[in-house]
């Protein structure tokens, strides 16, 4: 603890600071008195600024005044919905696979979660600035938002306890001042039919209350047999705005999703037709239901003051079983198993921010105060059995298990109080020095299937800074050190990550566009592994230690008015310095799975003057990757290419056909028991109507 603190002392703290507008120390509000200082990404809501950009030029990180990204010191990446619409993303994995340093769908056709990860490690989720927590196995719905946002790195004095790869920040669709609406009709691939609207407009004479209105019902199937993709979704907000200092919303949603949760695997021996199912046409389902009611609010005291308050409750319910190939032969009789969840979550979480601004000579200084408190708890049986063999070429299925042999039955809590304090200085509008620390309080009990209780105490302080220099009014370099603590278990220490940062920016003036550059070397202690003992015993002992360095390059441009690019490249050298298997097997320099030493991604959008046609067009590459710790397989390096075209019928009317995978590559992207595919050519149609 004093080498860190002695790190401290010398490096400049906080990864991400500060937004919002500073005053001289009265209530004056003169407009020369406004400024901006880099963003604290813990209270986001929804920014239409770039609504109608594939470039974003600011954060909105909960207030009124929204932050430069050129002056936010991490590796940040902001996905529109103008791009979201371009690309027509239907899920998370889809959002964010132009994004560097992310890889995703590395589980193929399992459809349980959305599967990606960051920097080599495991993502967590966040939606308006508070964790999702119990709720991370939901695939989101990205109809219901504004924007995501992308944080690379460990951040846990931002958001509390989280793996070091970094952040994916859900930024929620709010009510808008204005009548506005949208609706559209959609038919694809897989029999895929799917209908959306939303509207908003304001609700009184004054001006003071808009409501917003989202909703979208889903009937489709997936690339194999006996598949379905059925969901629906709805979302209701309302904003009141008494004054030009008060802001008050409330959203509530609600997610309901009936589908198939695997295609149960292919065979190792050679390479299978995507369309076929060797599971059980009759156990093969995922059932997900969520409510959420969320309340944000924000009142700015015009002296310089700000105080914001946040909270949100969800309940859920989460359950799937299906078969799956369990051996590794290549026979034709191929063995199988059985396995299924059942869960129940609910969740309280909830945070109150005050936040004072302040101008010196000279300096512009931004004080962040905040407590938060999260209770969640879970309840979780599982099953797991034969299921018996079937034959490759001449499948016949036997229905579902006659019984279900219980693997584990355990209900958890969860509680978290954190206190968290940042201050943030700018020093002649070319310096900004940040420095914060965030307490993490935790208390975990559990009781499993035979009734046996376990419950442990953590208290964890993380800490980060940074170090930010305006080179010129397009220029802006920095330097990061931050920490993460992972959400621990019961008995085992919890892992913690270390990162270290240097990045440049750049942003020029006569075109809308943002390139930027990071090198990273991030370290992850304390990983629970295998020891084996002098007398021949394996222990589980908390001394493993992970460490990747990497290079993430992005860039985003509007061209001109007809033509926007976006691009990214990532390299990432990935090394495990002390692991092992449960076997005791040592991995001691092996690399991480699913962590490809190269990847790259180009997104272009032309729009044909005069015509109203609108041409897409992108390419993503991605470089082989282990599929096992021990690094006794890997996967073979792909690009795939996807486009998209759009015809504007008349005013507020398109026609818009988006294809994935357009020359319908196949490959191997997970590989255990079985084999699992990249999703393969996916066309999609949609009408819409907008006004």
């Amino acid at each position: 603890m004093s080498q860190r603190r002695s790190m401290l002392c010398c490096v400049p703290l906080i990864i991400t600071s500060m937004n919002g507008y500073a005053q001289e120390m009265s209530a004056d509000n003169d407009q020369e008195n406004v400024f901006r200082l880099s963003p604290i990404i813990v209270n986001a809501q929804a920014y239409t600024g770039d609504a109608n950009s594939t470039v974003a030029q600011e954060l909105w990180v909960g207030g009124k005044v929204a932050t430069s990204i050129l002056d936010t010191p991490a590796s940040v990446s902001v996905i529109t919905e103008k791009e979201i619409e371009q690309r027509n993303a239907k899920t998370t994995e889809e959002v964010l696979q132009y994004t560097p340093g992310v890889l995703t769908h590395y589980y193929g056709t399992d459809d349980r979660n959305d599967y990606f990860k960051i920097r080599g490690f495991q993502a967590t989720t966040y939606r308006d600035g508070l964790t999702l927590g119990s709720m991370r196995g939901v695939r989101e719905e990205p109809y219901a938002f504004e924007r995501v946002e992308i944080l690379r790195g460990a951040n846990s004095t931002l958001f509390g306890p989280a793996d070091p790869g970094g952040s994916v920040n859900f930024v929620s669709k709010q009510p808008k001042f204005q009548s506005f609406g949208e609706g559209y009709l959609t038919y694809g691939s897989f029999d895929r039919m799917e209908a959306g609207i939303d509207v908003g407009d304001v609700l009184n004479d004054a001006e003071t209350l808009a409501y917003r209105f989202t909703g979208k019902v889903q009937d489709s199937e997936r690339e194999y047999d006996y598949s379905r993709d059925d969901n629906e979704f709805v979302m209701g907000g309302l904003t009141w705005e008494p004054t030009a200092y008060t802001s008050a919303t409330l959203i509530l949603d609600y997610l309901n999703r009936d589908s198939t949760p695997n295609s149960g695997g292919y065979p190792k021996d050679r390479e299978y037709d995507r369309s076929n199912f060797y599971g059980e046409p009759d156990f093969n389902y995922h059932a997900v239901e969520r409510s959420s009611v969320t309340g944000l609010l924000t009142h700015d005291f015009n002296n310089g003051l700000i105080l914001r308050g946040n909270l949100r409750y969800s309940d859920l319910t989460d359950d799937f079983g299906y078969v799956y190939l369990a051996d590794n032969s290549s026979t034709a009789g191929v063995d199988r198993a059985y396995f299924g969840t059942n869960s129940e979550a609910r969740e309280l979480i909830g945070n109150a921010i005050l936040q004072y601004n302040a101008r010196f000579d000279g300096i512009d200084s931004s004080t962040l105060l905040g407590l938060e408190y999260r209770d969640a708890s879970t309840g979780d049986s599982s099953f797991y059995g034969d299921a018996g063999s079937i034959d490759l070429a001449n499948p016949e299925y036997r229905g579902a298990p006659a019984s279900l042999n219980a693997l584990y039955d355990d209900d958890q809590d969860y509680t978290t109080r954190s206190v968290f304090l940042t201050q943030n200085l700018s020093f002649n509008d070319r310096f900004i020095v940040t420095a914060g620390v965030r307490n993490d309080g935790l208390k975990l009990s559990s009781e499993d299937l035979s009734g046996v209780r376990a419950s442990d105490d953590f208290s964890e302080t993380s800490f980060r800074g940074a170090l930010t220099y305006r080179v010129t009014d397009e220029v802006s370099t920095y330097i990061s050190m931050v920490e993460s603590i992972a959400p621990p278990s019961i008995g085992v220490e919890p892992e913690r990550g270390e990162q270290y940062e240097v990045g440049v920016k750049y942003s020029p003036v006569n075109i809308n566009a943002l390139f930027s550059a990071a090198i990273y070397d991030l370290n992850k202690d304390n990983v629970t592994i295998a020891v084996v003992q002098d007398n021949g015993t394996i222990d589980r002992q908390t001394i493993g230690e992970s460490r990747v360095q990497g290079l993430d390059l992005e860039a985003r441009a509007e061209l001109t008015d007809t033509l926007s690019v976006s691009g990214g490249y990532s390299y990432m050298d990935s090394e495990v310095v002390q692991g092992a298997l449960r076997s005791g097997l040592s991995i001691k320099g092996s690399a991480f799975t699913a962590a490809p030493k190269h990847s790259a991604s180009v997104w272009s959008y032309y729009t044909l003057p005069a015509t109203g046609m609108s041409f897409g067009l992108g390419a993503r590459y991605t470089g082989s990757y282990y599929f096992d710790a021990a690094n006794t397989s890997e996967s073979d390096s792909a690009t795939l290419f996807d486009a998209a075209f759009t015809y504007e019928i008349i005013k507020g009317t398109d026609v818009a056909v988006n294809v994935r995978n357009l020359f319908d590559e196949q490959h191997v992207v997970g590989s255990g028991s079985a084999d699992y595919y990249n999703p393969g050519r996916e066309v999609i149609a949609t009408l819409s109507y907008s006004w």
